[in-house]
């Protein structure tokens, strides 16, 4: 199947046509160059879907985007960063009350609204700043706000991450967009992780619903920073169907292209996620070949990226791939260790560390020369199958110590 897709790294959320979006700083954070609130909506309704963080512990937002997202209709999203609203006595009440605030200064009707929060877990939240800041929101809804709306839901991020691809279904071009915000407390099964997807094509919520989960599953599901899942973790997708190509209603060529449009937002995203993680200085791939089977696949690409041990190893530039076999050891698959190849690769090229699962001789000097590059990949090839998959993290520096030693305070 011949198809294109053009990549717009410049792009975002109000990419596709007919969203707007704006952030602004209310006042919820005391920093007043730091933006704490933003607003995302449609012209008109959409079919949505979602998915959540797999932790029993989950914000507020959660169980209220959960309530309004049973008819698989939204037309807002409204978020809110440095309180995530979550383990508070009053946190669905106050979710509920963000998208109130969000019907009376735009129209749409509350239950049309998903409402997300990022932040400081335990804190109350405080409905003031909202209710005060939500007429300059609403009055600054834009065709150009992603950038702003990007900024307003970032914690400890360092860089706003966004992007958007263009490509065509049934003759039509069609567009994704998306941002999304995330640097620790970031694991397999989501993480403190938001990211909000936007498109104009026409997709029906049950096709929606199927699309998301499988981008999910081996995109932002193969994400760890610091092996910690997050209470407030979601993705959501609105498609208002804009672009005018024929409904998507079954698993066809167009659901397909669809698909494959997705999961490239979606991989862009989990590697600016990756790469951004708190005190990372390296970008650390792991691509599992030749596995019995996906799962198995996944699960040990999985184990590798989320090692402590190998995190450490990659900020050190050194090559103990022990510690990868290590890690592929306990990750729970059933693997033959005797056959497992291991190689380590960046720009400054690649080199083999281990055959069979065994050591062979290799120059340290050429392996630090690899081991340096800001962005790394670490291949295992576990010669039983076909199946292949790439889990993404980075490395586990002394700043990631000092940033969360006190993050509260």
């Amino acid at each position: 199947m011949s198809f294109s897709i053009k990549v717009d790294i410049n792009g975002g959320v109000t990419s596709p046509q007919g969203f707007r979006a704006n952030g602004i700083h209310c006042g919820i954070r005391k920093n007043k160059e730091k933006k704490d609130l933003m607003l995302l909506v449609s012209d008109t309704l959409c079919d949505a879907a979602a998915v959540y963080t797999q932790n029993l512990v989950c914000g507020a937002p959660i169980t209220v985007t959960r309530e309004h997202l049973k008819n698989g209709k939204a037309r807002a999203v409204i978020c809110n960063s440095g309180i995530a609203n979550t383990c508070n006595a009053d946190g669905v009440e106050k979710a509920a009350a963000m998208c109130d605030l969000t019907s009376r200064f735009t129209g749409i009707p509350a239950d049309d609204v998903i409402v997300a929060s990022t932040g400081v877990i335990g804190q109350p939240i405080d409905l003031a700043p909202i209710e005060n800041g939500m007429q300059a929101l609403a009055d600054g809804l834009s065709a150009d706000g992603a950038d702003a709306a990007a900024q307003a839901i970032m914690t400890t991020d360092t860089v706003q991450k966004s992007m958007a691809v263009r490509f065509e279904l049934d003759g039509k071009s069609c567009t994704i967009g998306a941002m999304a915000k995330g640097s620790g407390m970031i694991h397999p099964n989501m993480a403190t992780m938001l990211s909000f997807i936007t498109t104009d094509a026409n997709i029906t919520t049950e096709m929606l619903q199927e699309a998301l989960n499988w981008c999910v599953h081996r995109s932002y599901n193969m994400l760890s920073v610091d092996g910690d899942t997050s209470t407030n973790d979601t993705v959501a997708i609105l498609a208002n169907g804009h672009c005018g190509n024929t409904r998507i209603e079954t698993q066809n060529e167009d659901y397909a292209k669809f698909c494959r449009a997705l999961f490239k937002v979606c991989n862009y995203m989990v590697r600016m996620l990756a790469k951004d993680g708190e005190g990372a200085t390296k970008l650390v791939l792991c691509e599992v070949q030749n596995a019995p089977d996906e799962e198995t696949a996944r699960t040990c690409a999985k184990s590798v990226i989320r090692s402590p041990l190998v995190k450490t190893a990659m900020f050190g530039a050194d090559a103990n791939w022990g510690r990868v076999l290590c890690a592929l050891g306990y990750a729970g698959a059933k693997i033959d260790v005797s056959k497992i190849d291991v190689c380590f690769s960046s720009e400054k090229g690649e080199i083999a560390v281990c055959e069979n699962g065994a050591g062979t001789p290799f120059s340290e000097e050429k392996a630090k020369e690899i081991l340096l590059a800001d962005e790394i990949t670490i291949l295992v090839d576990l010669k039983d199958g076909e199946a292949q998959a790439t889990a993404y993290g980075c490395d586990l520096t002394y700043d990631y110590v000092k940033i969360n030693g006190d993050y509260r305070t």
